[in-house]
């Protein structure tokens, strides 16, 4: 499991589609199947341990909470923050007080974001 923010970082000028004012910076590419899903884990809450069927971008959007690898020890995630699993990592992520995330997934997704 990889954890970073995704601001600030460096981005680059983003130069078509006559373009003026905007920056960006890619953060993974894959290949193959892929999903998207909005997930609310109440307070309490948690998705238990599993392996990765694809590699994963969870984006906490709201609230905090902590991700797991095949360890089991929890790391805190909170607003802002994604949590990277590779495709076949064992996992698990929760939440004391809450959060909304936005789980990407993509059976191979490279990631391409400067580690911490």
């Amino acid at each position: 499991m990889i954890l970073f923010s995704l601001m600030p970082r460096e981005l680059s000028p983003v130069v078509d589609f006559q373009s003026r004012g905007a920056s960006a910076a890619e953060l993974a590419a894959g290949s193959g199947a892929a999903h998207i899903h909005v997930v609310h884990i109440a307070a309490g809450g948690e998705i238990g341990p599993h392996v990765a069927g694809f590699g994963q971008f969870f984006l906490c959007l709201e609230g905090s909470g902590w991700v797991a690898a095949a360890d089991d020890r929890r790391i805190s995630i909170s607003r802002g923050q994604v949590a990277y699993f590779a495709r076949e990592e064992r996992h698990s992520k929760g939440s004391t007080d809450g959060l909304h995330a936005l789980i990407i997934q993509v059976h191979d997704l490279d990631l391409r974001a400067p580690q911490p």
